[in-house]
């Protein structure tokens, strides 16, 4: 029970990452805020969870709905310890010439401008808390290139510096903040097209040559979660870590 009595929000709380995480944090003691787009999904989840468990309708985009995320966070479960920036989204495979400027500005939005405004919302609640943690979920994607997905590319690098500068800015107010890695795990978002008419992740990329052949499952990359939020990380600020079955070293040996 490393979470019992800390409130904990988690955006994008109804995708197949966000659901893993709340059932994990809610398993182990704490308050915990879902927040998404998707209201009867997120009503539905808070439902299975039961009476710690609180939906707040949140399109990251919007300051407003932050700030109401935020009053409805305390109003429920008092002041906020953990923060975890989950929500984002994925786009249609086109090369940068290619690319619809609303392709571009909408994943910004969304993967960089929604943590952002996370961050700016509930730093002074986590100071009301007495300190705590922040998460922003980025990707292996923020490490390399990738072609026909140069968006969602940015995006995942821009938050390695979001994440960086929040760590030196509140680390004196005993505000840790790191960023989750994962490699392609299996949920909706791999399996399911990004766009209409697009392929799904998982018949675009195999896992058979990498070091750990296989898809994660979603709770491997929750467990990683867990730990950067956790007393056990007390530490460790500033830092990223990549959950990816080694995908990021390149392909190995086959005997």
């Amino acid at each position: 029970m490393r979470f019992e009595n800390q409130t904990v929000v988690i955006t994008g709380a109804t995708g197949g990452l966000g659901a893993s995480h709340a059932r994990a944090y809610y398993a182990e003691g704490a308050w915990v805020v879902l927040t998404g787009r998707r209201r009867d999904a997120g009503t539905a989840l808070a439902a299975e969870l039961g009476e710690r468990a609180h939906f707040v309708p949140l399109d990251v985009r919007n300051p407003d709905d932050w700030a109401n995320a935020v009053d409805a966070a305390e109003s429920a479960f008092g002041p906020v310890s953990i923060l975890v920036n989950n929500a984002g989204i994925q786009h249609g495979p086109a090369t940068i010439e290619d690319t619809a400027i609303e392709t571009w500005e909408r994943t910004f939005a969304i993967n960089v401008t929604g943590q952002f405004l996370g961050i700016r919302a509930f730093t002074p609640s986590l100071r009301r808390a007495g300190g705590g943690s922040i998460v922003n979920v980025a990707s292996t994607m923020a490490n390399v290139g990738s072609p026909y997905y140069a968006p969602y590319v940015a995006s995942k690098w821009a938050i390695r510096g979001l994440t960086r500068s929040a760590a030196l800015e509140l680390g004196r107010d005993n505000i840790r903040v790191n960023s989750l890695h994962p490699g392609v795990a299996s949920t909706p978002f791999i399996h399911e097209p990004a766009a209409p008419g697009a392929q799904p992740i998982a018949e675009l990329y195999s896992p058979d040559p990498f070091a750990i052949p296989r898809l994660a499952a979603p709770d491997e990359i929750t467990r990683a979660l867990l730990f950067l939020t956790a007393p056990d990380a007390a530490f460790v600020t500033g830092t990223e870590l990549v959950v990816d079955g080694g995908l990021l070293l390149g392909p190995a040996l086959k005997y």
